[in-house]
């Protein structure tokens, strides 16, 4: 089905679209201009919304806003937002009534005309994909990067070319209801997060698992072989595995690593001193981008990647440099085990650490038990900033001033402190272990803000 052929059919029926942030605007706009009567619902109220609001009606949507914007949800067909529970009950009752429940996602796999490229995971997948889809752009392919990533792509859909390539990035959000599946799946690894809205970690896998789960025998399955709740998967999967391992030698068809050597199968694909951007953890999405592109992009276009590619915008981003200390942009982890990779990229007694954010109901032991040794300094704002306290002093290591804890109430006044006390040498990481939602709308909002407190220094 083409996408002119999914709009036709969707002419005079009622479509409702739960959400009217960002990337719904383009959704709303596309069903709008192909005749369906359309209403769009947000908890936010008209004030809240802005401009968009009069843009909305101009375009013919009808809006519901407000604290009871998910009740008596009728229709022909529902479009969820990612951050929204299948099993919602406004959800379920407007599936009961007869409608189609869907989303911006599932729709595009339906009327994708090229193949797709997806990868999701806990930590690592906007690095990977970026990788991804540089490698196909060297190699001279069209690439259409989207999904958790970039701007929405539904809208796009009739641009594209058989020949063409679309690589996403796919948050469990967007796979709870997934039933559609890429040619080439990605999982670069699992740990317990977004447990906020998830059960448990069960459910949380479970999702992760429709990335793949209706792949045919010819589609390929990349996982991390050194990451268990990941390896295990390869028993679910019904097409072609590929593991990828820093630590475990000669897996039959993947990419490993051996004396520095990233290795396809045992022939070299390039020096881990080949890739620009530093840290272990990008040596395993480089790995994990090798192995979705075997055989798709040659060995000398992913070497030359590897030296160009400078990193994606807030993933261990070099701020400024200022006085001798060296400011980095971090915001992208919003795990606990996403900041521990970061920590690892530099000399432990230079470190001073900025965390804390909004609370995924994640545990902080492991992150704790590390801090000690890891940084000189740990500056904590946010939402967890008690629990991450706690889980540090818990920890065996900790001494009073091992590392020096210092708590503030606003990012600004975090920045002007570390200016205040940092040395030369020094490297002060903003890398928060946590989500932004107790201050900002998401990761990017909250790195663009550190920057700019960072460049008005």
């Amino acid at each position: 089905m083409t996408l002119q052929q999914y709009l036709a059919d969707l002419k005079g029926k009622q479509v409702t679209v739960i959400g009217i942030g960002v990337s719904n605007r383009p959704l709303l706009k596309l069903l709008a201009g192909a005749g369906a009567e359309v209403t769009a619902r947000d908890k936010k109220t008209e004030d809240q919304l802005g401009d968009i609001a009069p843009q909305l009606r101009d375009w013919g949507v009808k809006l519901i806003l407000g604290e009871q914007y998910m009740e008596n949800i009728r229709g022909d067909v529902v479009f969820r937002t990612p951050g929204l529970r299948p099993d919602h009950p406004g959800l379920l009752e407007a599936k009961a009534a007869g409608a189609a429940v869907t989303s911006e996602m599932e729709v595009f796999f339906e009327v994708c005309p090229c193949p797709v490229i997806a990868v999701t995971g806990s930590d690592g997948k906007t690095t990977t994909t970026s990788v991804i889809a540089e490698m196909l752009r060297a190699a001279g392919k069209t690439v259409w990067l989207g999904g958790n990533i970039g701007t929405p792509l539904l809208d796009q859909a009739d641009k594209m070319a058989p020949d063409h390539v679309a690589v996403l990035e796919l948050s469990s959000f967007q796979l709870m209801s997934m039933e559609k599946t890429p040619s080439v799946a990605v999982i670069t690894n699992l740990s317990p997060n977004h447990l906020d809205w998830h059960r448990d970690f069960a459910e949380y896998v479970e999702a992760k698992c429709n990335l793949f789960k209706n792949q045919g025998k010819d589609d390929v399955l990349v996982l991390n072989y050194d990451n268990l709740p990941s390896r295990e998967l390869a028993e679910k999967a019904p097409g072609q595995v590929r593991f990828f391992s820093r630590q475990s030698l000669a897996l039959p068809g993947g990419v490993w690593l051996k004396n520095g050597m990233l290795l396809d199968n045992g022939e070299p694909i390039m020096d881990m001193a080949d890739i620009r951007i530093p840290g272990m953890h990008n040596v395993e999405n480089y790995m994990a981008a090798c192995a979705a592109l075997k055989g798709i992009v040659p060995h000398e276009i992913m070497r030359q990647v590897a030296r160009d590619f400078n990193g994606v915008e807030h993933r261990l981003e070099l701020t400024r440099e200022l006085d001798g200390v060296r400011y980095y942009n971090d915001s992208i982890a919003s795990s606990p085990t996403r900041t521990l990779a970061g920590l690892k990229c530099f000399p432990a007694d230079k470190i001073i650490l900025i965390a804390g954010g909004y609370d995924k109901h994640i545990p902080f032991d492991g992150l704790g038990a590390a801090l000690p040794t890891a940084v000189k300094t740990l500056l904590l704002c946010g939402a967890t900033a008690d629990k991450i306290e706690a889980a540090v002093k818990a920890a065996p290591d900790y001494a009073p001033g091992k590392p020096l804890l210092v708590r503030f109430d606003k990012l600004d006044d975090v920045v002007v402190w570390a200016r205040e006390n940092a040395q030369p040498g020094d490297i002060v990481l903003f890398s928060p272990a946590c989500a932004s939602f107790d201050q900002f709308p998401n990761f990017a909002a909250r790195g663009r803000y550190f920057k700019e407190k960072v460049n008005q220094l």
